[in-house]
């Protein structure tokens, strides 16, 4: 079993997208796998320019331990 963790990972888009930014619910097996999926996101697309500070989010995020196994992927995304 694959241990996988539930990061809750704060970001920010760029005016005019979103004022304030938002969050990333995604489950993962690590910091890179979860970055990659954010990344590709089509919700992200567009945002190259803020992939520096996604890594520092996804690395600070908190993390939590999942129970069972679970597919990777973004469960939620919430941008205002």
């Amino acid at each position: 079993m694959v241990q996988k963790f539930l990061y809750i990972v704060p970001h920010a888009i760029p005016f005019p997208s979103s004022e304030y930014g938002g969050i990333w619910n995604v489950v993962a097996k690590d910091n890179d796998e979860c970055f990659d999926l954010i990344s590709n996101s089509y919700e992200y697309e567009g945002y190259e320019e803020c992939f520096g500070a996604l890594r520092e989010n996804i690395i600070k995020c908190d993390k939590f331990a999942l129970a069972e196994e679970l597919d990777s992927t973004i469960v939620e995304s919430f941008t205002t």
